[in-house]
C-alpha cells in the first residue's frame, strides 16, 4: 500500500511529464480562482474571533517548491495593510458596515510584466488589472498601503 505523499508525488510527476501547457498566465490566474470567494468569507469568519474592528484579507498565491506545477492560494486575516508585492490580493474589512471592499491584485510576476509590456494591446477587460500593476510598479500601491496604516510617507520600509 501507498502512503498519499507518495500518491501526489507521481501524480505531479506525471503531470511535469505532459506537454507544457500553452495557455497564457492570465487564463491560468483565472482558473485558479474556481473556490475563491467562499475562501474569502471563511477568513473573514475566522479573523472576526481575532480581530476585533476593522481589519484587511490578503490572499497569497503560491507555487510549491517541491511541485511546481502546483499553485495555491493562502488566506489570512491582519490588523494593517500589507506592503504590496507580487502574487497578492488584499481587501479591507469594515466592521461597522460588515462588508469588504478590495483594494488592490497584484499578480505574478510574470503576468505583471506582459501586461506592463504589452500595456497599449491589453484587452478592456484587463485595464483594471493593468491600472493596479502600472500603481505597483510606481509606487503609487506603497503610498496606498502608509496611508491606510496612517504612516507618514516618511515613514521606513516594513516589509511583510
Amino acid at each position: 500500500m501507498t502512503n498519499k505523499k507518495e500518491k501526489l508525488g507521481k501524480i505531479a510527476g506525471d503531470l511535469l511529464g505532459k506537454q507544457p501547457d500553452s495557455r497564457d498566465p492570465i487564463e491560468l490566474e483565472r482558473e485558479m480562482h474556481k473556490d475563491y470567494e467562499s475562501n474569502i468569507h471563511e477568513c473573514i469568519e475566522t479573523t472576526k474571533k481575532k480581530i476585533v474592528g476593522d481589519f484587511y484579507v490578503v490572499v497569497l498565491t503560491k507555487k510549491e517548491k517541491l511541485l511546481p506545477n502546483v499553485i495555491r492560494n493562502y488566506y489570512f486575516g491582519r490588523l494593517t495593510c500589507p506592503t504590496p508585492d507580487y502574487d497578492q490580493t488584499v481587501y479591507r474589512y469594515n466592521a461597522t458596515d460588515d462588508y469588504i471592499e478590495f483594494v488592490w491584485v497584484i499578480p505574478s510576476k510574470d503576468t505583471c510584466e506582459l501586461l506592463r509590456f504589452n500595456a497599449l494591446e491589453v484587452h478592456q477587460s484587463e485595464k483594471e488589472l493593468l491600472g493596479y500593476i502600472l500603481d505597483f510598479y510606481d509606487g503609487s500601491l506603497l503610498k496606498t498601503a502608509q496611508r491606510l496604516n496612517r504612516e507618514h510617507e516618511d515613514s521606513p520600509l516594513i516589509f511583510s
